[in-house]
């Protein structure tokens, strides 16, 4: 998560590469932290490159070799959160975060990875970091949970003592321990690390997309998910709080949050 200064906005760009619709996170001197804007951007690209028949295959990735994405921005994001404007901005929860979307997506992960930044990476197929690369969910240090579905899909992803690890104590682990775990498929150092995602892409996109696309929907489906709905009540539960007011409120002033377990 991120205490950048709010002026410095960002986007999330959309760049077609013959069959391959590469989207970028682009806030690289806030470690690419999501503004509600980027995430509205982000759900508005992905779609649009879902809904294009020529696309064949997606690449992720962040601005820079310092960030995938740190995670939401403290300082503005969290209160809208709190004040139900992801709500307005992206009324499907399931777009936020890639949950109907069948075309294959490939991140290509060059540094921190952190929060909502490690939530969008669970909505990707095939992973590949850096050597650099951090990754954490650290929601729970600051009154907040991950509200994106990370309690299931971590879950689903990784051993289990894996994502208890990083969705309890907060802490990060590197590029090693995340490819140890199966949360990321392939380590290479970090200027390899987009040329090695387009090439996954490159080989998805000669294959038969009908073919590909419903591979991805049968495995997507057979997932037993519990309703997206339901994900979100339970993440406005705990928004609601005032721990979760005090989490963020004590990071911005880099002062140890007090918590009153209401």
């Amino acid at each position: 998560m991120s205490d950048a200064a709010p002026t410095s906005r960002g986007s999330v760009s959309l760049e077609r590469r013959g069959p391959i619709a590469l989207v970028t996170l682009d806030r690289p001197q806030a470690h690419n932290a999501l503004t509600v804007d980027m995430l509205r951007q982000l759900a508005e690209a992905v779609d649009t490159a879902d809904q294009d028949d020529d696309v064949r295959c997606l690449v992720l990735t962040g601005a820079g070799d310092r960030a995938f994405s740190a995670g939401g921005d403290l300082g503005g994001l969290i209160p809208r959160l709190t004040a139900g404007e992801l709500d307005v901005l992206i009324p499907d929860p399931a777009k936020r975060f890639f949950s109907d979307v069948y075309t294959p997506i490939v991140a290509a992960v060059n540094g921190i990875c952190l929060a909502g930044g490690l939530e969008i990476l669970l909505g990707t197929d095939i992973r590949v970091a850096s050597e650099t690369a951090t990754f954490g969910l650290p929601e729970v240090r600051w009154g907040i949970v991950p509200g994106a579905g990370s309690h299931v899909r971590i879950t689903q992803q990784v051993p289990w003592t894996a994502a208890m690890q990083l969705l309890l104590t907060g802490e990060a682990v590197d590029a090693a321990r995340a490819f140890g775990m199966g949360l990321v498929g392939e380590v290479v150092p970090t200027d390899e690390v987009l040329p090695r995602a387009m090439a996954i892409a490159e080989t998805i996109s000669r294959n038969a997309p009908i073919a590909v696309r419903t591979a991805k929907e049968i495995a997507v489906r057979a997932w037993d998910n519990p309703p997206v709905r339901a994900r979100e009540r339970l993440n406005a539960r705990v928004l609601a709080t005032r721990d979760a007011r005090e989490g963020p409120a004590a990071f911005m002033a880099k002062r140890t949050p007090r918590y009153e377990n209401r």
